[in-house]
């Protein structure tokens, strides 16, 4: 009985963890961005618009 309860104390620890990382990654920002990765696929790298440079144009 006494192993249920260190299983018990152990997950719980563990679920704290991983608690505390998904809630430092929300706030540094890792979710920000949902929609282009899903598009991204859709696209070739030469159908990307490039940025142009407005030095060359003048």
């Amino acid at each position: 009985m006494s192993a249920l309860f260190i299983l018990i104390g152990i997950s719980l620890i563990i679920a704290m963890g991983f608690l505390v990382a998904f809630l430092l990654s929300v706030k540094n920002g890792q979710f920000d961005d949902d929609y282009t990765p899903s598009v991204r696929i859709l696209f070739e790298d030469n159908d990307l618009p490039k940025k142009e440079n407005k030095s060359k144009n003048k």
